[in-house]
Formats: structure tokens, C-alpha cells, sequence
């Protein structure tokens, strides 16, 4: 009988104990991205690509009234949801004291967050990277991660950075500790997000799973609208599926648009002569109208599904591409992380979220986990590197509910590379990060200093951890209450955009009958991270892009 090997592959069930619920299959990896490739549909092959556009004759402002915009208005948002419980601290994002990420934690802190004493940063790394400090440190995206991350093996590997040469990226990291697999875990900020104006061409949120927040992780209970719960796209054929007008047999794609605007003007005609005896028939009356509206304008701006294909994109696929064409096909995480990032980057939609499960990964083993820590890398890279080639912002955020922690083993395997092995669940060693990336930079985004003084600490950590490798829970209002992480990400979300954006984030609770739990202005200046990326507050436009149907 042959050995079982002593590790599970990245799309193998973990199998730690039998699954009861959605959440847990999903954190098994029971559940994660589709295993087949879907194309477009026979019908829409009968439009013609080589139109762009068509000509639609409604004025703008029947546009405007109906809320379809040109484009996402605000800076794409991108939010991982490492479902099950993965390390983020120490072996991937160096996580450290009140004096910020570099002020290290004891050698027993990092054991308990897998790091041997061999490997902790600050040591004389005996074969440094291309991009490491030589210190198990690297600075090269700004946040210091662990030079043998494998969330930073994976993204250099999609987002190349040249050592000496500013990636335009940087990030922060919070200390912020996050209950262990249970559905009291508020983590998704997709309706913060969208409170703070994110929106898109065809859709305002989008996640890669059927839920209320598009994630694993729930979204707090105050902050969700159904009016804008996310649309599930988690393969190219639900990114194609949005704007398939249907079968009109052989007519051209201007007949198309002269069809749909037909429907449109006749309903609209037929909704004044009646009255529905509701309390809101305007309203009514406007969202079957604007329904109409959207179709046509569908019709006209996407004659052809392929325009928003992903596999059919050469910045994501193929021989210039992000993605081999051989992976792509391959492996359903890499097609669900395109068809997210292809409609925020582009402005088709204002935030998406891209869960990923299998991160309950303490098995006995490291090699586990780092295998599964490369892809959520990977996948992290094809982001960055997709708004780099597309020239336009990104604020990344990676979270996942609860963590892990180590007991002093070591797994020596090729793939575990002398590190810790994965004991079991801890939430006390938990934390989230984010990366900002802004092609109009000269450099990185600016860190916000903690006072006037050029040596006082910046604010690249929020909260901190003691030296024993836990959270210090009274570090931030993030530490211990994750409804108010998500308040602290919309928070430094805002910031990015200028403006008066203290101001505007009391607003915005006290308009929706809320309230935020950040404290004054000088509290929220200290879980600020970033100065605006954006002069006086200007919206994102992102180009109309070129039907792409090769």
C-alpha cells in the first residue's frame, strides 16, 4: 500500500472533522472555484464584434435619473476572504510592537506564528531574495512581509517588481483579533464599501459566492441593503451572462439597440396611463422604466458578450497575459480571480470580493498551508499587475476569520521549508492587511506620520501585538470588534479619496440612522493609514475599453 503523503495539495479537502454548514465546507476547501471553463453563448455569437457600439438615442440625463454611470466613480476594491481560518501575521505580513511592523516581537512570539528561531526577521538570512533586505525582511511592496511569505512568493510572481524600482505600492496592516470559524464574524466590507460611493457601469457589488455579503465571512448586520447585495460571478460565463441580450436571430447590433429603446419607450408610454395604487408609484413606475433603460444601454454598449470575457482578454490570458493559458484552464481560483478583478478594474463593477476556501489548513504539516498561502498569492499579483497594465488605482484588502498557531514542531519537507507546523486554531494571532496601488505616482503612497516630527513612527500598523504573538486587544477599536475593522477599512477607503472625508464618513452614518463606533476626529486620524492618493478628491475614470474578440 503506498504512504500517504504527509500534506494536501491546494484544491485537496482538508478533512479535519465532517462538515455541517456552508461556512464549513467552504474552510475545508470542500467547496471552492468551478472545476470547467464556460464559453459564450450560441446566440451571442450571432452579433457582429467588430461593431464597438451601436447608437443609442436616449439623452443622458434619462441615463443619470436611472444611475448608470461610465465607469466605478471611486478606486477599485478588491477584498480576499481567505475562508477557514489562515495565517496572515508574522510568516506572511510581519505584524510587530506598538512602534509598528518592524518593532519585532520575542523569538516565542514568532515560534507561536510558525517562524523558527532561525528564520525570525531581524536574523542574517543566509540566502536573501532578489527583493529581500537580507534580514528576513522585504520591503518591496512598501509593508513589510516575511521574505519567505507565500503571499509575497505569489504576487512577485504575478506583479514583478525590479529591486530599486518603486512598485507604486504600498499597504498597512492591522492587529486585529477574529473569532475561529463561526458565523459571528462580521468581516465583509463590500456594503461599507459601497456606502462610501463605490459603483459600477453594470453593477455596483459582485463576490464570488451566493451569499449576502458575496463572501464567506457575513457583512455587519446594520450596513446591508439588499438593494445592492452583491451578484455572484465567479467563472467567465457569469461575466459574460451579464450583458447577453438574448437570441434576435440575425439582426445587426444597431437593430439590437433600436429594439431594446423601442421596448423601452412603449412600456414607459404604457406606465403613464396607469396607476399601480401604491403608496410609492413613482418609484415603481421609475425602476421598470430604468430596468428598460439598462437593456437598452446594454444593447449598446456591449454588442457582443466577449467584450467583457476574460479568458479572451490578452492582458489576462495567453502568451502576454497574466495567466498561462494552461493554468487559466486549469484552476477555477485563477478564473474566478479574473472575472472579478476584469469588472472592477474596468469599472463595470465598484467592489467585489473573491473568497477562497481550504485556509482551516493546521493538518499537522506546514507544507499545507504554504501551498496554499502561494496561490492566495498568485492570485493577489494578477490583481496588482491588472490595474498596472490597465493604469488605474487599487485598494487590496486580505482577511480571514480567525487564525492559526504553531506548538515549536518543524515540517522539513520541500514544501514546508523548515518552518512551523500548523497546531490548531488561534484567534489571538490574527490580523488583516491592505495594499494600495497608484499608477500616478511618482512613488508609493504616502504613509500618514504619527506626528510632526520626519522620525516619528508612521501609521503602516494599526493596533499592535505584544511579544508573546498576540493581539493586543485594546490596541485600536479594530483589535477586538470586527463590525469596527470594517468601519476602520471604509475609513482608510475615504481617506484614499481626499476631500473632507472625516466629515463625510459621519455623514454617511448618521444619513443611514447609524452610528460608527471610531471615536472622534483624533482617533481617526491615528487608524488613517494613507494620504489621498486622489487630488481634491477626484473620482477614478476609467476609459471605455475596446471590444476585445479575438
Amino acid at each position: 500500500m503506498a504512504k500517504r503523503k504527509n500534506f494536501y495539495l491546494p484544491d485537496e479537502p482538508l478533512r479535519l472533522h465532517r462538515p455541517k454548514t456552508r461556512r464549513e465546507f467552504i474552510a475545508q476547501g470542500l467547496r471552492t472555484g468551478a472545476g470547467t471553463l464556460a464559453g459564450v453563448s450560441a446566440a451571442s455569437l450571432l452579433l457582429d464584434p467588430k461593431y464597438a457600439h451601436a447608437d443609442l438615442t436616449l439623452d443622458q440625463s434619462i441615463l443619470d435619473d436611472c444611475g448608470i454611470t461610465a465607469g466605478a466613480g471611486k478606486i477599485p476594491f478588491i477584498c480576499f476572504d481567505l475562508a477557514g481560518g489562515a495565517n496572515i501575521a508574522g510568516s506572511n505580513v510581519l505584524v510587530g510592537g506598538s512602534g509598528g511592523p518592524l518593532d519585532f516581537l520575542s523569538t516565542a512570539g514568532f515560534g507561536k506564528q510558525g517562524l523558527p528561531g532561525d528564520m525570525v526577521p531581524g536574523g542574517v538570512e543566509a540566502t536573501p531574495t532578489a527583493t529581500s533586505n537580507g534580514d528576513y525582511t522585504d520591503t518591496s511592496l512598501g509593508l513589510p512581509f516575511h521574505s519567505d511569505s507565500g503571499f509575497l512568493t505569489g504576487i512577485l510572481e504575478k506583479f514583478p517588481v525590479t529591486p530599486g524600482v518603486s512598485s507604486k505600492v504600498n499597504g498597512a496592516v492591522i492587529a486585529a483579533r477574529s473569532e475561529n470559524d463561526t458565523q459571528n464574524n462580521p468581516h465583509n466590507p463590500m456594503y461599507a464599501i459601497n456606502l462610501a460611493g463605490a459603483n459600477g457601469e453594470l453593477l455596483s457589488l459582485i463576490g464570488s459566492r451566493a451569499s449576502e455579503s458575496g463572501g464567506n465571512s457575513m457583512a455587519p448586520a446594520t450596513m446591508i441593503n439588499a438593494e445592492f447585495r452583491p451578484t455572484k460571478i465567479d467563472r467567465p460565463s457569469d461575466v459574460t451572462g451579464l450583458v447577453d441580450v438574448g437570441d434576435f436571430g440575425a439582426l445587426s447590433p444597431e437593430e439590437v439597440v433600436a429594439v431594446m429603446e423601442s421596448v423601452y419607450k412603449i412600456s414607459d408610454h404604457k406606465l403613464g396611463n396607469i396607476t399601480t395604487g401604491l403608496t410609492n408609484d413613482a418609484e415603481v413606475k421609475n425602476r421598470v422604466a430604468c430596468a428598460y433603460v439598462k437593456s437598452a444601454f446594454l444593447a449598446d454598449r456591449y454588442p457582443s458578450p466577449c467584450a467583457l470575457d476574460p479568458s479572451r482578454d490578452p492582458d489576462i490570458v495567453g502568451d502576454t497575459g497574466i495567466f498561462t493559458e494552461e493554468e487559466f484552464n486549469s484552476d477555477g481560483e485563477f478564473r474566478k480571480t479574473a472575472s472579478i478583478m476584469k469588472l472592477v478594474l474596468t469599472g463595470r463593477a465598484g467592489a467585489g470580493t473573491i473568497t477562497m476556501g481550504g485556509y482551516d489548513y493546521h493538518t499537522g504539516d506546514r507544507s499545507t498551508g504554504e501551498l496554499r498561502d502561494l496561490r492566495a498569492g498568485r492570485c493577489m499579483g494578477a490583481c496588482l499587475e491588472y490595474a498596472r497594465r490597465k493604469g488605474v488605482p487599487l485598494m487590496m484588502y486580505v482577511f480571514s476569520d480567525g487564525s492559526v498557531f504553531s506548538n515549536g514542531m518543524m515540517d522539513n519537507s520541500v514544501n514546508g521549508r523548515g518552518k512551523g507546523v500548523w497546531t490548531g486554531d488561534n484567534q489571538q494571532t490574527a490580523s488583516a492587511f491592505f495594499l494600495v496601488y497608484d499608477p500616478n505616482s511618482a512613488d508609493r503612497p504616502v504613509l500618514v506620520q504619527a506626528g510632526a516630527n520626519e522620525d516619528a513612527p508612521d501609521h503602516q500598523q494599526i493596533g499592535f501585538m505584544r511579544s508573546s504573538g498576540d493581539v493586543e486587544t485594546s490596541s485600536s477599536p479594530a483589535a477586538n470588534n470586527v463590525n469596527l475593522l470594517v468601519q476602520t477599512v471604509m475609513l482608510n477607503y475615504m481617506a484614499l479619496h481626499g476631500g473632507d472625508y472625516q466629515a463625510q464618513f459621519e455623514s454617511i452614518f448618521q444619513n443611514a440612522g447609524m452610528a460608527h463606533g471610531l471615536g472622534n476626529a483624533a482617533m481617526m486620524d491615528q487608524l488613517t493609514a494613507f494620504e489621498p492618493i486622489l487630488a481634491d478628491g477626484q473620482v477614478v475614470n476609467h476609459a471605455p475599453e475596446g471590444i476585445i474578440c479575438t
